[in-house]
């Protein structure tokens, strides 16, 4: 169930919301950190607690295959497998899939591919990867989708469009089906750079009816111009009781972009990816914590960040741990970059429900990009 806490007139569309689960509710706008095989790179389920990530996100094909769902099915459900008492959405691993190139194959039925890890043959249907996350038993379903390459032709995305719609009418019936009713499914809008095609996505899984909405198909290459573009055309068309999670991207700028115009939840690995490459997200912009400056630089990676890592290492420790190739090094910038995010993330619940999102958003860019 979504409820709905505040709508900033002052920020366009940027809102507060809570999104209860089984597993716990979850204040909206939330971003959730990636833990694709079960586990979120460089840290455990005691420091995402400790640091107040209240949802993380699974990835149905890299879980289907490793562990596999007889592991699963025995421990209970994912919750159980990886100790996390709090709520997970599972990414139906239609990304994963397309992103085989030339590995996978898509027909009406579904789709063919070869694993990544030996090259065995599978196929999943929509119905398939239903069955599959009702073993896992997350909070929150993705359907199985298909989206054209960038660049792609008008033909290739009208035959995702069609095919992600069809899948996603065969998944609904099978979540209804046999899904547990405390679960939710959302479905996922395509249609690649064209309006027209993204409103008819859009209009076409409203009308098969989900208990939240997301847009797919983006931060895939396409320019800066066209990602804001295409938010800026669906995200007010969807609809304002359910859910909008915008797949897939997480820079900063593009958060507080997407937020301004109605976008609820957000994922990315961004924050770990980055960290293990000694890229920083800091409240005064991003440090690369391998330059030569900071070999000497005693003082903390962030003066106004509370986290582990900022209250107890100084800038040059970091870098040390870096240029050291020291597993250190990747685990305390994955715990300061997820605490960044976190916090950013209730500083924009903050600044929407005091109906003050412009005036945080206009000062944290002003400060964010003097950068290093």
């Amino acid at each position: 169930m979504f409820k709905l806490k505040n709508e900033d007139n002052g920020g366009a569309g940027a809102r507060t919301g809570v999104l209860s689960t089984k597993m716990g509710d979850i204040e909206t706008p939330v971003f959730m950190p990636v833990g694709t095989a079960g586990a979120v790179k460089g840290v455990t389920e005691e420091v995402l607690n400790s640091i107040g990530a209240s949802i993380i996100l699974g990835n149905t094909y890299h879980l289907f295959l490793r562990p596999g769902m007889e592991v699963i099915k025995k421990a209970g459900s994912l919750h159980k497998f990886i100790s996390w008492k709090k709520p997970i959405l599972t990414d139906s691993g239609g990304f994963q899939i397309f992103s085989l190139q030339g590995n996978s194959k898509v027909e009406e039925k579904g789709v063919e591919f070869k694993s990544h890890l030996d090259g065995s043959k599978f196929f999943l249907t929509p119905e398939s990867v239903v069955d599959i996350q009702n073993i896992l038993d997350s909070d929150i379903q993705m359907v199985l989708d298909n989206f054209a390459p960038n660049p792609s032709s008008h033909k290739e995305d009208k035959f995702a469009l069609d095919i992600t719609t069809l899948w996603a009418r065969r998944a609904r019936e099978r979540f209804l089906e046999v899904g547990k009713r405390e679960n939710m499914q959302f479905g996922i809008i395509q249609g690649g750079l064209n309006e027209d095609m993204r409103s008819e996505s859009l209009e076409k899984l409203t009308r098969i009816g989900f208990d939240g909405y997301a847009v797919g198909g983006l931060s895939v290459g396409e320019s800066r111009e066209d990602f804001l573009r295409i938010i800026s055309h669906i995200v007010p068309a969807m609809d304002p009781q359910k859910p909008h999670y915008l797949m897939g991207s997480g820079t900063p700028e593009e958060i507080l972009f997407a937020v301004e115009k109605g976008i609820d939840m957000f994922d990315c690995v961004m924050p770990t990816r980055n960290a293990r490459n000694g890229s920083l997200f800091t409240w005064s912009g991003k440090v690369s914590i391998k330059n030569e400056k900071h070999k000497l630089d005693l003082s903390p990676l962030d003066k106004d960040c509370g986290c582990y890592t900022c209250k107890n290492f100084s800038r040059a420790y970091l870098r040390h741990l870096y240029i050291s190739r020291e597993i250190n090094s990747s685990i305390l910038n994955s715990i300061h970059n997820l605490r960044f995010y976190l916090d950013f993330m209730q500083k924009i619940r903050y600044s929407i429900d005091s109906d003050k999102f412009l005036e945080f958003r206009d000062k944290f860019l002003f400060k964010y990009n003097k950068g290093e």
